[in-house]
This record gives structure tokens, sequence and C-alpha cells, in this order.
């Protein structure tokens, strides 16, 4: 960053702003855009073929899905594999679908309204609502930070040796890879994160191989079951794998990427963007939903068909791979895919955090400020935690990290599904009555079980 520049303007960064006409049931009328230096600087087709046409709105899908692999959903799915087998496989299914259910709300709300789900909330509620929004969301996001920052310490202490507390420190580099990706365009980001995907797939891929899974018990595994219900212990796993399905953060994140695409202002070409969008982030939350049952197969495969039941921390999952797999091979991997998945959520939590920021409060601070900011405060309690605690306090403090995700989850659900069945909001664009009836089913459940699992937390159950 050139050293001229200021960290912090209250200028607008661009002019060019979508002008369609707004609809008439917002309470002010739609400013800048968020992220914009990167608004509709990706260009799309107009009149190729549908796959050219797709090809160009691939991309934000994959930045979303990111947040679908983060240190807490590593941590249930392996405690559900080898406490259960193969059987929690319809839970992660279930889950899935829900996710892709109100994501595809997040790309009718960018596309259709023009705005992000925070400049949504700015221009719908009072300052004083929008105020207490904005700061529940940077809560939401200082959590997925700390997780971030957790799962990247312990990936580098398991492939490097690097002490905990020395890798939490060293996880505020990662503000340098951002600002040279940014260097470069948007469509390098979308790379970057789709890359280490692929290296996290490979990884677990390679993995499951070695340990040669039942696939019939697999197949099995994706059809439910009453047993869940029946067992308190399943149906507590089956409750965190579902309730840490939906991350805050990933709601304002989506809907506000999937406007770096120039798709034109007509309804047919807002419609077309919205059904493109809907498919690029559906084919990458199935890829999310792979991983995830990947890493649900291996738990299963190497620890419960082995008889060790109890394995639901990361170290415990990396010390006994090489041993039942009989390979150094195994929790090399798996150690490079968690450090994967901590660098790709760098990315993602610095965009939502942008989002955010200028959305509900037109702020605009420089991404390297914005991105020091959260990652000091998500810094300075895992330094305290490793230090004094090791690794079980990183544990710990992982399952808090979750636990504040819970609460905040209602304050971006809500508003999301409410903004998307308006009409006089939406427009041509309002959600269909049965994706509605769907999102709203969908945001009880998780909201439901996000409350139980806060309630269960705090009651030490």
């Amino acid at each position: 960053m050139d050293a001229k520049s200021p960290a912090i303007t209250a200028e607008p960064l661009v002019t060019t702003v979508n002008d369609s006409v707004d609809q008439p049931g917002w309470r002010t009328s739609r400013g800048d855009p968020s992220l914009a230096g990167m608004f509709g600087t990706i260009r799309t087709v107009k009149n190729g073929s549908f796959w050219r046409k797709l090809l160009a709105f691939l991309g934000p899908g994959y930045l979303v899905a990111v947040g679908y692999m983060d240190p807490g959903n590593w941590a249930t799915s392996l405690a559900g594999g080898s406490k259960f087998g193969y059987a929690l496989l319809t839970v992660a299914l279930v889950s899935n679908l829900m996710a892709i259910v109100l994501q595809s709300l997040c790309a009718r709300l960018g596309v259709g309204a023009g705005r992000d789900l925070a400049q949504a909330c700015r221009d719908s509620y009072p300052r004083a609502v929008s105020w207490v929004l904005w700061l529940s969301a940077e809560i939401a996001i200082t959590a997925t930070d700390l997780a971030e920052v957790i799962g990247t310490a312990i990936g580098l202490n398991l492939l490097f040796g690097i002490p905990l507390e020395i890798g939490v420190i060293i996880t505020a580099l990662d503000v340098f890879l951002i600002l040279a990706l940014q260097a470069f365009g948007f469509r390098w980001i979308e790379a970057f994160v789709v890359a280490l995907l692929g290296v996290i797939a490979a990884c677990f891929a390679i993995q499951i191989a070695m340990a040669d899974p039942d696939w019939g018990a697999v197949i099995r595994g994706f059809a439910p079951t009453t047993e869940i219900v029946a067992n308190k212990e399943m149906l507590f796993l089956a409750l965190g794998i579902l309730g840490a399905t939906v991350m805050p953060h990933n709601l304002y994140l989506h809907s506000g990427l999937v406007q770096t695409r120039g798709y034109g202002d007509s309804v047919a070409e807002k419609k077309e963007a919205i059904k493109l969008s809907t498919i690029d982030s559906t084919i990458a939350l199935c890829l999310a939903l792979t991983i995830n049952a990947s890493i649900l197969i291996l738990a299963a495969a190497t620890f419960n068909k082995t008889g060790r039941t109890d394995v639901a921390e990361l170290d415990q999952a990396h010390a006994f791979l090489a041993p039942l797999l009989g390979s150094s091979l195994a929790p090399t991997l798996f150690a490079i895919a968690l450090l994967c998945c901590g660098l790709n959520s760098t990315i993602t939590a610095t965009l939502a955090g942008q989002i955010v920021m200028e959305g509900f409060i037109n702020l605009r601070v420089a991404p390297w400020l914005r991105r020091m900011i959260t990652r000091m405060i998500a810094i300075v309690p895992a330094v305290i935690v490793t230090i004094w605690y090791g690794e079980k306090g990183t544990g710990q403090l992982l399952i808090l990290s979750q636990v504040v995700l819970s609460l905040q989850l209602p304050f971006a659900v809500v508003p999301l599904v409410l903004f998307t069945a308006s009409r006089s909001k939406m427009g041509p664009f309002v959600a269909p009555r049965w994706i509605t009836a769907l999102a709203a089913i969908t945001a009880v459940v998780i909201i439901a079980l996000n409350a139980k699992l806060v309630v269960d937390f705090f009651a030490g159950r």
C-alpha cells in the first residue's frame, strides 16, 4: 500500500452504482456499494452459451463454502464419525440443504435489491436498530476470526511443530497475503481460494483411500434413521452439526460478493444473474458437503472402526492417524488441509468485515487496517489462553467461538428471510412463496438448535 494512502476515508470509492429504479419498500435510497473497488468488475457473457455464462458467475459460492469448513465443523464431524460411525452423514446432508436455501436468498437479495445484507438492514431499519445489528455482526466476525486463528495455529503446530502461542501470532501476517491478491483483482482471490479447496479435497481423498471405508455403510449413512432421535448422545452431536451449519458472516459475505459481477440492470438480466449465482453457490456447497462428509467418513473408518470412539480434538485425530493407517503421510495431509482451511477463512473473513462495516455505517476502511484490527482482537484472547492453558484451552476457546456465533445468528437470518419475502423491497425479484416457506422453516430449525446448544453449553452438559 502506498505510504500516502489514507487508511480511513468517508469518500465513496466509486460512483458506478446500479442505476435501476429502487423499490419503494426501503426507508432510504441505495448508496454506494460495499467492496466498491470490486463492484461489477468481472465481466459476464451476454449472448454466449449457458456454460460460458455460468463460468463468469462461478467463484463467490466457493468463498462462501469456506465458512462451512471451519475448525468448528471439523471438530463436530470428527466427534460424530469416531463415536457413531457413518450414521450422522444424513445430518450433514440435511444441514447442507438448509445452507443451500439460505445462501440462495443471499444471492437474490444482492442481485435483486442491489444491496448486501448489511446495506439492506441500514436502509430498512432505524439507525439505533441498524447499529445494534452492526455490533452483532462485528462480534460474529470476531468470533469467526478467533476460530480461524486457532485452526491455523493448530495447523502450523501439527505441520511444522511451531508452538501454538507463536502460531497464533504468525497468523497476523496473513494480511500481506490478502493485499497481494487484491492487487491482481478479485478473480485472483477466487482462484486462490478454489486452488486451496482443491488441495483440501485432494488431501482427504488420499486419506480416505488409505482408510478404505465400508462404502455400503457410507451410502446407508445418508439415509435417515430414528436412532438419531432415540440416542441422546447421537442427538447432541447431530444438533451440533446442524447448529453450526450457517455462519452469520457468510450471509453478509455472499450478498455482497454476487455484486462483483457486471450483470446489467434489466429485469431479465438480473433474473438470469440470480439463477446463475444460485447455481454457483449450490455447486460450491456440494463441495463443502463432500469435504465435511469426508472428515466424518475418515473418522468412522479410522477411529470408530478400531474402537477409538472418543476422538473429538484436532490434535488427537492427527496423532492417531499415523499408527492406525500405518502411514506418516496421512497426518501430514490432515495438517495441510487444516492449514489451507485457515488461510482460506482469512480471506473470506476480511471481505465479510469490509462488507459489514461499509454496509452498516458506510465507513470505508482500508483492507489492511480492517484486517489488522479484527485479527488483533482475535489474537489477544487466543495468545492468553494458549500460554496459560495450552492445547486443551484452545479447544475450549474454539467451542466458545461457536457458541458466540450461535448467539449472533438470528440477527442475520431473520432480516434476510424478511427482506427477500417482501414485494415492496424486492419488486419482481421477490422470493417465491415456497422458497420463503422453506427458508422460514430452515431459519426456525437452525435458530432453535443453536439456542439449545447455547443453553447446553452454559448448563455444562
